[in-house]
């Protein structure tokens, strides 16, 4: 069955179970994008919107809805697939003023209406094919309108998100009802901003909240996005359409510096812990001349390019995209780590080879064991080469 067929079912359920129970969750009295409350921002990262038309992904029983039609003015469309979520919604909530339901699939849906002003999720766009609904949603949103999304980054069982696009099991729990399968795109932070960017969206922040009880393993991300604008259209000595042509390759470097203390690694807002590195700027810049430029930009430390030695390139492709990583070692440079305004990786420290923690970019990782074949990394494969003066 497919994965999208399958939740429908599940979610078809779930609705029948709930509404037989005749429970309807209370209009909570502040947004949350997690299942705790206290934990996390609130309507405040959807923008002002008063008067305005947002557009609830998965709406459910309609309760986040009807805050948001209370408590702020917004004029809310809750959308529902499942004919029994759709169905509590509207039974309990269908005369609140600034409000209606609408039971259709959402991609479906955004085709036929007005784009909107904002829209968000919570907890559900996990259960669409992210290649279907991220175009749908590009369309359907206003330039520079917000999207917001809630979404599971690793479970009940530990499993954290997947760096492929894959929808995976993951069970729906109600009391004492047998558990619900559903096929659910279980993303990593990194995979969904590529996804969304690919779709035409900027990403503005990614943040992940653990559970606040330490013994437990959910992991909830958040993600804001903004619908970037129309490109204009351009007139030339040959036709060019609206849209980027899509992206088929990406060149960076990793630094790898190593002290008495060991390895140094910051870690990136998304989570991951990273080797001081970035992009190579397209001016013409060198390999060893940016990896001076990131180091000084990430951490404060200076180097120089005669204390860069190039190891070699890394070659892999992810989601159809030529990735080319040029690995580097520092051998001198002078000042302290330090967390540097604006940018995205902080928090340096050093890390013993035998202690190298969990939870290390990709990038950096292949970097690593391409350096030192014998350092226990799990990663995804890909191919190094050499420079003949690193052998």
């Amino acid at each position: 069955m497919p994965a999208e067929d399958t939740n429908t079912r599940a979610w078809q359920i779930y609705g029948q179970r709930q509404l037989a129970r005749a429970y309807t969750p209370p209009v909570p009295e502040q947004l949350s994008w997690t299942p705790w409350e206290g934990i996390g921002p609130g309507a405040e990262v959807l923008g002002n919107v008063s008067g305005r038309r947002v557009l609830d992904i998965g709406s459910g029983a309609g309760h986040h809805a009807v805050y948001l039609a209370q408590a702020h003015g917004a004029r809310v469309t809750g959308i529902e697939l499942s004919p029994t979520q759709h169905e509590r919604a509207v039974s309990t909530h269908a005369s609140v003023d600034g409000l209606e339901f609408v039971q259709a699939d959402v991609a479906e849906y955004l085709a036929t209406v007005e784009p909107f002003d904002a829209t968000y999720a919570i907890g559900t766009l996990a259960f669409l094919d992210p290649h279907r609904s991220l175009p749908a949603l590009r369309d359907g949103l206003r330039p520079d309108a917000p999207l917001v999304l809630s979404l599971l980054h690793t479970d009940l069982d530990g499993l954290g998100p997947s760096t492929e696009v894959a929808p995976r099991e993951q069970m729906i729990l109600l009391r004492d009802d047998p558990p619900l399968p559903t096929q659910m795109w279980v993303l990593a932070p990194q995979l969904w901003e590529d996804l969304l960017t690919e779709y035409g969206f900027r990403v503005e922040a990614i943040d992940l909240f653990p559970h606040p009880d330490e013994n437990a393993t959910v992991v909830q991300q958040l993600i804001r996005a903004r619908r970037l604008p129309d490109r204009a259209t351009h007139v030339s000595s040959r036709p060019r359409s609206t849209r980027a042509p899509a992206a088929h390759a990406a060149i960076g470097v990793g630094a790898i510096l190593l002290s008495e203390q060991g390895i140094l690694l910051g870690r990136h807002s998304r989570g991951t812990l990273e080797l001081p590195g970035g992009s190579v700027e397209a001016t013409g810049e060198s390999f060893k001349d940016a990896v001076v430029r990131e180091l000084a930009e990430e951490t404060g430390l200076v180097a120089r390019t005669d204390n860069v030695e190039l190891l070699g390139t890394l070659l892999d492709h992810v989601e159809g995209v030529l990735r080319v990583t040029i690995g580097a070692q520092v051998h001198t440079w002078q000042g302290q780590p330090a967390t540097q305004p604006d940018e995205s990786v902080g928090n340096w420290g050093w890390y013993p080879l035998d202690q190298l923690p969990d939870g290390l970019f990709v990038c950096s990782a292949q970097i690593l064991t391409a350096w030192r074949p014998d350092l226990p990394i799990d990663h995804p494969p890909a191919h190094f080469t050499a420079f003949a003066s690193a052998t």
